[in-house]
């Protein structure tokens, strides 16, 4: 069995995979915020879903789209007051992984 669970979910799914990514795909295509505004988005959502996975994915997005650190890690923290430390503090190692030895600005 897979250790992946979004692998899983599209083995075992596939319908519903297809169509959760056309969703995913026509969410993208809007052009209503810019690419990095998106992911930053999406970190600070995942952040208070508590899911790190979510998160590190994300963040990787981001950076992907030129989001910086400092940014990345203000979407996990602007989740402070709503959300409470435990889920910033679960999801903060996540999304500075790949930024590890790398310069915060």
């Amino acid at each position: 069995m897979t250790s992946n669970p979004f692998e899983l979910f599209l083995k075992e799914c596939p319908t519903i995979a297809g169509a959760y990514g056309a969703l995913v795909q026509a969410q993208a295509a809007s052009d209503a915020l810019d690419p990095v505004t998106k992911q930053l988005i999406n970190i600070a959502i995942q952040t208070v879903q508590k899911n790190p996975v979510g998160v590190r994915h994300h963040a990787a997005m981001a950076r992907g789209v030129g989001a910086g650190r400092e940014a990345v890690i203000g979407a996990v923290v602007m989740n402070l007051h709503l959300a409470g430390l435990g889920p910033v503090l679960l999801s903060l190692p996540a999304a500075i992984e790949d930024w590890e030895g790398t310069d915060p600005c």
